[in-house]
């Protein structure tokens, strides 16, 4: 019987991400990529990037390939206003920007995620990656609303400044389609792409160390 399992790692620090990819039950490692993101990069080529810097830099780990395989996750966000790309504020202050340029619009969120493996059966590293869209659209936002939204200091780690999962619920007046994509990690397609890249739409949490 083959005992070869994948060991699932995520290539991010996220908490957002690392919650919603614990829903899946299934253990994984953290191992965040060191890749420095370029907010004009498309977010499927920095998804790319971090799962392929974290693929290659586990090679050297003990018993790759024989006893070890990984599953490698990454992912990207973006807010995209037309040809605009909003990526994580530097401070207070381009978050206030941002929001008051995203008030009474309305935006497309994009996440990509990569996935990479050292597939068991043949010993090849494959890939793949797929991205999805939601859209968000803002009610006008208040001068009081928004400065005691800055100073939660929630959208300073986030894509747009603004998280869909906290206080900026209170300027959401709507979206369109995936929520979970909104928060950083489209969970349900994520598990269907999942599926469809082991092959196995039945056992596939099988194949993962539990």
């Amino acid at each position: 019987m083959n005992q070869k399992k994948y060991t699932l790692i995520l290539a991010s620090q996220s908490p957002r991400r690392i919650e919603l990819l614990g829903h899946l039950n299934i253990p994984f490692e953290i191992i965040p990529s060191n890749i420095v993101e370029d907010p004009q990069e498309t977010a499927l080529k920095l998804a790319e990037l971090k799962g392929i810097n974290i693929c290659e830099s586990l090679k050297g780990r003990e018993g790759y390939g024989e006893t070890f395989f990984p599953f490698v996750v990454s992912s990207d966000t973006q807010v995209r206003l037309g040809e605009k790309i909003f990526g994580k504020p530097a401070n207070r202050e381009e978050a206030k920007k941002i929001l008051l340029e995203l008030q009474g619009k309305s935006h497309e969120v994009i996440t990509a995620v990569y996935m990479g493996r050292f597939d068991i059966s043949t010993g090849e590293f494959l890939h793949s990656a797929f991205y999805c869209t939601s859209k968000v659209t803002f009610d006008q936002i208040s001068d009081d609303i928004l400065d005691q939204y800055l100073d939660t200091g929630d959208s300073l780690d986030k894509a747009g400044a603004y998280g869909i999962q906290g206080p900026g619920l209170i300027f959401i007046n709507h979206i369109e389609g995936s929520y979970s994509n909104v928060v950083g990690f489209p969970l349900a397609e994520f598990l269907k792409q999942l599926k469809e890249f082991l092959g196995d739409s039945t056992n596939w949490r099988s194949l993962f160390h539990e």
